[in-house]
């Protein structure tokens, strides 16, 4: 391996770009003392891979980067590439870093790990740690450093290191692969389990494909079935619905019948109204006029009473004046009998003569007065028998009128009830048009 190009950019002191030719032979490089010498070494301990930031004097490993100066900006990032030739052909390596991120790393133009740069730089008995690179002091440290720090700084020389690291990273690789296998055990014991478990699945899975197989069937035939049972559901559907249809026609035209209907009887309701008004009109008339002709009847009957009662009056009356008459007559006749016998006797019986005829006028008096009285209880009587006859007359005419009004008011009653009944059958003509309506409306 030879170094042929060292390129900086803000590595440290280098803020510009620059880049150092390195030509076969022995190339030098002098300067007075701060100028960067040191610097450039540093510069390619850290593109071969070094990650220790005391190895860069430094606190933290973005101290390469350029911190700046009072007259100049600290950059962002450090990047330092390093062009070699191996084995006839030129490779480019570059590691940059960045003050907000680690370091990366590009071999040939691509990227690459730090292990690999190791590995690459112990092959060619260089790198960050190789012996080649001879830091300021370093000198005095191998002199006075103990027998294994020169073994190994010798080793190093001798291009031995690179064989080290192999074998270490060998037996850190066979560690870590008798770990994989020890794990690979367990993990082949864990998978005999759940191959035996996975093997109950899988025969659990094909009594579940072969089940799910049967349902997968059965869902077919049910869905052959379900859709027959569909398209028959749908050709009765299409009947019905022209079924439906026709009767939506039909009921149509019996609504518009009964729309017709409905406006034929609330046309003639209007004189069923008036004749139902008329008809309680005359039924209010008819009953006050019977409720007079009542109140007529009970006073004739009263009358007819009271003459009733004048006419017992007058037959007592008549018969104690008969009596009297007939207590009358036979005294005439007893003092006419008397007359005779005392004109037979003597004269002596003139006086008492004179007082059987004194008796006799008075009774004859008596007796005219008692006719007078018979004649006048007589006309009463005819007066009375009269006013009776005319009360029974007045009864029979206010029962006759009071029959009439019974039958015109009957006559209203059924006046009125036939008008109820014909504004009934309009209401119901006129319910059942709307019904039709709405039948004929929901079939549409």
């Amino acid at each position: 391996m030879r170094l042929s190009r060292l390129r900086l950019n803000g590595f440290k002191s280098f803020a510009d770009p620059t880049e150092f030719v390195i030509r076969p032979g022995l190339t030098g490089i002098v300067g007075p003392n701060g100028c960067g010498k040191s610097n450039l070494l540093e510069a390619l301990r850290w593109v071969m891979g070094e990650t220790r930031p005391s190895q860069m004097r430094g606190g933290g490993m973005e101290d390469v980067i350029f911190a700046g100066t009072a007259r100049r900006a600290a950059r962002p990032f450090a990047e330092v590439a390093l062009v070699f030739e191996r084995d006839g052909a030129e490779t480019e390596l570059v590691r940059r870093i960045a003050r907000d991120g680690g370091s990366a790393y590009r071999l040939g133009g691509r990227e690459a790990r730090l292990r690999d740069i190791q590995a690459m730089f112990a092959d060619a008995a260089s790198g960050a740690q190789s012996p080649s690179l001879v830091r300021q002091g370093q000198i005095a440290e191998l002199i006075a450093a103990r027998p294994a720090a020169r073994r190994r700084v010798i080793e190093e020389a001798a291009g031995i290191a690179g064989l080290q690291t192999r074998r270490a990273e060998a037996a850190q690789r066979l560690g870590a692969a008798e770990a994989n296998l020890a794990r690979a055990a367990g993990a082949v014991a864990d998978l005999e389990t759940r191959l035996r478990a996975l093997d109950r699945q899988v025969r659990a899975a094909a009594r579940h494909r072969e089940m799910s197989d049967s349902l997968r069937r059965a869902e077919g035939m049910l869905m052959w079935r379900l859709w027959a049972a569909a398209d028959e559901a749908q050709a009765s559907a299409e009947g019905e619905t022209r079924t439906l249809g026709a009767l939506a026609e039909r009921a149509a035209a019996a609504a518009r019948a009964a729309r017709a209907t409905r406006e034929a009887a609330e046309a003639g309701l209007e004189p069923l109204r008036a004749a139902r008004a008329a008809a309680a009109e005359e039924t209010a008339r008819l009953r006050a006029e019977l409720a007079s002709l009542a109140e007529g009847e009970r006073a004739a009957a009263a009358r007819l009473g009271a003459v009733r009662q004048a006419l017992a009056d007058l037959a007592r009356d008549e018969a104690r004046e008969a009596e009297l008459g007939r207590d009358a007559a036979a005294s005439l006749r007893r003092i006419a009998a008397e007359r005779q016998a005392l004109l037979a006797e003597d004269e002596g019986a003139a006086s008492r003569l004179a007082a059987a005829e004194r008796e006799t006028a008075r009774l004859e008096t008596r007796l005219r007065e008692a006719e007078e009285a018979r004649l006048r209880l007589a006309e009463a009587a005819a007066r009375a028998e009269a006013g009776a006859e005319a009360a029974r007359r007045g009864i029979e005419e206010a029962r006759r009128d009071r029959d009439r009004a019974g039958a015109g008011m009957g006559r209203a009653a059924s006046a009125r009830a036939e008008a109820e009944a014909a504004l009934a059958r309009a209401a119901a003509q006129g319910a059942a048009a709307a019904a039709t309506a709405a039948a004929a409306e929901q079939a549409r």
